[in-house]
């Protein structure tokens, strides 16, 4: 008789336990921005306390498809290991999560400003421009596969594309190339 009221309770109490609920699979989003900053500033800094660099914007969108940030109106200011600035600005930017790799799109600025090489020489204002510019800031290399304009110093350059390393100082201009050299004054 205990076994049998035994066996009707849990009977009774499997059939009043809710049912689990089905798990659902998780939605798969498009390209979909999961967060947004407007009118913010980011900046990083390097062991010493030093800033490496600032990134500003108007509005900025996360993707967590892509793991890319879009920001509009970006500006970004840029020190080297010997503090040399770079600044950057254009009228829409790509970044990835980590801030190593920029895609400038739209009115496209890059300078570097006049300073002294790490050779002791001076080293003269240099200017990118053009409609889209792709840096690689660990690796300090700027590339652009549509037309740029090169100003160093007094000299001017025109490409349909290039591929700038500022650590080896090489640059490689494609297509039709045109350049201006102005000499030294005496």
């Amino acid at each position: 008789m205990v076994m049998g009221v035994l066996a009707l309770g849990t009977y009774w109490l499997v059939r009043s336990t809710p049912a689990p609920e089905a798990v659902q699979a998780e939605r798969v989003r498009g390209h979909e921005p999961d967060y947004f900053m407007h009118g913010f500033s980011i900046k990083t800094y390097d062991a010493t306390g030093r800033m490496r660099s600032e990134v500003e914007g108007e509005v900025a969108r996360h993707y967590p498809d892509t793991q890319w940030i879009e920001i509009d109106r970006i500006r970004i200011r840029s020190f080297d290991a010997q503090g040399r600035l770079t600044t950057a600005s254009a009228q829409r930017g790509l970044t990835n999560d980590s801030g190593s790799e920029v895609q400038l799109m739209g009115k496209a600025v890059v300078v570097r400003e006049a300073d002294k090489s790490v050779a002791g020489k001076p080293a003269p204002r240099m200017e990118y421009r053009g409609e889209f510019l792709h840096a690689f800031m660990d690796t300090e290399v700027v590339k652009s596969h549509q037309p740029v304009e090169l100003t160093r110093g007094n000299d001017r350059f025109t490409a349909d594309a290039m591929e700038f390393d500022n650590v080896d100082q090489v640059m490689k201009l494609r297509g039709r190339v045109r350049g201006t050299l102005v000499p030294e004054p005496r």
